[in-house]
């Protein structure tokens, strides 16, 4: 009955918002004129407007842009009364100094201090850095340079801020300012991927429930509740590691206890790791079954070059959502079974592209799936290592793929449709989003759109200025 009644709720907002089907008509018109006549900016800065409903994938640690993990990490009050130091040499040091051996890798005070003193002397503290060591810091937390991707995404830049990102009160920071800026692009809901284990306040390590306390109080604050986001979280497992079942296990656990706020557990890492192949983990995941009652999963699957059956193997391992699902292209019979529409995959243009899992935008296999009936979603991923934000991915699905405006609009109904949340938060976030719509459809319907463009507060994205709007 429940389900029958939030079906109805939902086909009566549909209703609503395609009452007039000449006005429907007409604004898809309008929007197929602006795509036409419109500058790359102007395009831009629609879009930026368009109400876009939740991104389904974003690792909270790579969301944090270069200049707010530098705040973060140089504030005493939210990074454990730390003192962070930075490699800015390398020495001959008679003792090895710590892995990985590159430069701005990153480290607290306790560290620091238990390292031979040559080591030491490789390392200045971050807020000492000159404007240019400063400069090149920002950078290292970020691919922007001529031949990074893949190798420098996975093995540099996450050890290189790794202790950063283990601080807890700096990482729930990272949460509320993302949330404000997810807010102002029209996006209304968040799954933040991030481990609740290893995490610290200062040189004291929590358990995981000393964790989420941490998060759930930060986000019970005026200003996080005043973004109007919603959020849940996903622990991550790198599913590589020795220990990756137990977990598992730890992160069925974990969601169980705290399901108000943790909604998932998923696999991370790079799947071109045969260590962390999907079936490893299936008499884990049966065994969770076992003893917890339903946790939805999304999963990483087919984020890999070679054509191969991960997207498979992970919808046996249970998972109701697939990151990124690239390579689904290359296996047909799971592509068939995902045309049911039970079965969402979480898009990053974006990301996919950097990281060289496709050559140009225009090759990614999207509109595929959008076309043959998939569910799927637009994501941000690891927003801030791109510098990039929901827009972009907007702007790239627009123009690689002549998106029309009932497909846009589908595309973030998606990703609320398939949003882990209880059934009424869902049916909440669907009306607002639909009424966002139909407020969007009124104001772009009339008048002239570079007029619109023009009013639109618009942060342009470092991703944007350099691959978009050349």
């Amino acid at each position: 009955m429940v389900r029958q009644v939030k079906r109805l709720g939902f086909a009566l907002a549909v209703l609503a918002l395609t009452a007039s089907p000449a006005a429907a008509q007409s604004f898809s018109e309008r929007f197929e004129t602006i795509k036409r006549e419109a500058t790359p900016e102007e395009l831009y800065r629609i879009l930026y407007r368009v109400p876009k409903g939740g991104d389904l994938h974003n690792h909270l640690g790579g969301a944090a842009y270069d200049d707010m993990l530098w705040e973060l990490a140089t504030d005493t009050s939210v990074n454990g009364n730390q003192t962070f130091h930075t490699r800015v040499r390398m020495n001959a040091c008679e003792r090895t100094c710590p892995q990985p051996l590159i430069y701005f890798h990153t480290i607290g005070e306790t560290s620091w201090q238990e390292l031979p003193e040559c080591c030491r002397e490789e390392y200045e503290p971050l807020t000492e850095l000159s404007a240019a060591k400063r400069e090149a810091w920002l950078s290292s937390t970020r691919i922007d340079q001529e031949g990074e991707g893949r190798a420098e995404f996975f093995e540099i830049i996450w050890p290189r801020i790794g202790e950063v990102l283990a601080q807890a009160h700096l990482v729930a920071e990272i949460a509320v300012l993302n949330m404000e800026l997810f807010a102002a692009e029209g996006v209304r809901y968040i799954e933040f991927q991030i481990g609740p284990w290893n995490r610290r306040d200062g040189d004291r390590a929590l358990t995981d429930d000393e964790f989420h306390d941490i998060v759930a109080a930060r986000l019970e604050r005026e200003d996080a509740k005043a973004t109007g986001v919603t959020v849940r979280f996903q622990p991550n497992v790198v599913r590589f590691l020795p220990n990756a079942e137990a977990l598992v296990e730890q992160g069925f656990a974990f969601v169980d206890r705290h399901r108000d706020l943790w909604s998932s557990v998923n696999l991370v890492g790079r799947e071109d790791n045969d260590k962390g192949y999907p079936l490893r983990f299936l008499p884990t995941f049966r065994k969770m079954r076992r003893l917890y009652p339903r946790i939805p999963l999304s999963i990483h699957g087919g984020e890999v070059d070679e054509p191969n059956h991960h997207v498979r193997d992970t919808l046996l391992l249970g998972a109701d959502r697939i990151g990124h699902g690239t390579n689904l292209i290359t296996d047909p019979e799971t592509l068939l079974l995902m045309r049911i529409g039970k079965f969402a995959i979480e898009v990053s243009l974006v990301s996919n592209l950097l990281l060289d899992y496709v050559e140009r935008a225009e090759e990614h296999p999207f509109a595929e799936y959008l076309r043959l009936g998939i569910p799927v979603t637009l994501a941000t991923d690891d927003r801030g290592m791109w510098n990039s934000n929901m827009t972009d991915e907007y702007f790239s699905a627009v123009t690689a793929f002549n998106l029309s405006w009932d497909e846009l609009v589908t595309v973030g109904r998606y990703s609320l449709e398939f949003a882990f949340v209880p059934d009424a938060v869902k049916a909440e976030l669907l009306d607002d989003y639909e009424r966002d719509i139909r407020a969007f459809v009124e104001e772009y319907s009339e008048g002239n759109f570079r007029e619109h463009a023009l009013r639109v507060p618009v942060n342009i994205s470092g991703f944007a200025r350099a691959h978009l709007l050349r």
